[in-house]
C-alpha cells in the first residue's frame, strides 16, 4: 500500500480547478470567510492548521485541531469575561491549551 505525505504544497481540485493546500488557505483567509469570521480568529485558526499540516497531520486532523484550539481559547476568554474564572486561571488555561495542542505538534 502506497502512502502519500500531505503538505501545504499538495495539489487538489477545488471548485475553481487545481490548487495547492497553501493557496486554498490563503484564499479562505482573503475572501471566503471574511464576511463571517473575524480576521484575527481566522488568522489564528489558519496558522494552527498550517502548522498541523507542515508537521505531517492530515488536513482533516489539522482542521479539527485548529478548530478545537480556537474554540477552547474563546471559551476560556468568555469564562473570564463573565467572571467565572480569575485572571490567573485564564493565563494557566492558555498555557495548558498551548502545551496540549501546540506542544503536541512540536513532538510529532
Amino acid at each position: 500500500m502506497r502512502t502519500t505525505k500531505i503538505t501545504l504544497d499538495t495539489r487538489f481540485n477545488d471548485a475553481f480547478g487545481p490548487v495547492t493546500l497553501r493557496e486554498a488557505v490563503r484564499r479562505m483567509k482573503a475572501h471566503e470567510m471574511a464576511c463571517t469570521v473575524e480576521p484575527e480568529l481566522l488568522e489564528g485558526k489558519a496558522n494552527v492548521f498550517c502548522d498541523c499540516v507542515e508537521r505531517g497531520f492530515t488536513p482533516l486532523r489539522g482542521e479539527i485541531m485548529a478548530a478545537y484550539y480556537v474554540a477552547e481559547r474563546d471559551a476560556t476568554l468568555d469564562a473570564f469575561d463573565r467572571g467565572l474564572i480569575t485572571e490567573g486561571e485564564l493565563l494557566q488555561k492558555r498555557i495548558d491549551l498551548d502545551r496540549q495542542v501546540l506542544g503536541h505538534l512540536s513532538h510529532s
